[in-house]
């Protein structure tokens, strides 16, 4: 199937906009307001701050190969964001780890009663697959 050369680089260039956003969120989350992450916080942003510059590059070269090296970051990252849920939204003594200062299960965040910064950052990465996936299949 033919396509736009231009609709190629718009899915990457959202892919990127969605890291971006992340990142950018995550930094001011905990060095504008003062939010101090979790260790799991610290694993999404491992997963999450690379792939600003992989689909930058991915985005301004046209280059949709790029998801064999963005695809598992974002796949892990989601793993790691839907596991911080699980212990946000079921919490259990054994299950709960200590995070230093702050506990993993702490929702620091809450906003509209019931979204947090691992539902935040589990959205950013499911957002990313999919516009990693489409930009393969528009190819």
């Amino acid at each position: 199937m033919k396509t736009n050369p231009q609709q190629k680089n718009t899915w990457l260039f959202v892919a990127w906009a969605f890291s971006v956003i992340a990142t950018l969120g995550s930094l001011y989350l905990s060095e504008v307001l003062g939010f101090v992450p979790c260790s799991l916080c610290w694993y999404q942003r491992i997963f999450m701050y690379p792939l600003t510059f992989i689909l930058g590059i991915a985005s301004a070269k046209d280059r949709p190969d790029a998801l064999i090296y963005a695809l598992p970051l974002a796949i892990v990252g989601g793993g790691v964001s839907a596991y911080h849920i699980l212990l946000q939204e079921m919490p259990h003594d054994s299950f709960v780890a200590s995070c230093g200062p702050t506990s993993c299960a702490e929702d620091v965040l809450d906003a509209f009663g019931f979204l947090t910064v691992p539902m935040l950052a589990f959205a950013a990465f499911a957002l990313i697959v999919f516009s990693l996936i489409k930009a393969r299949k528009t190819r």
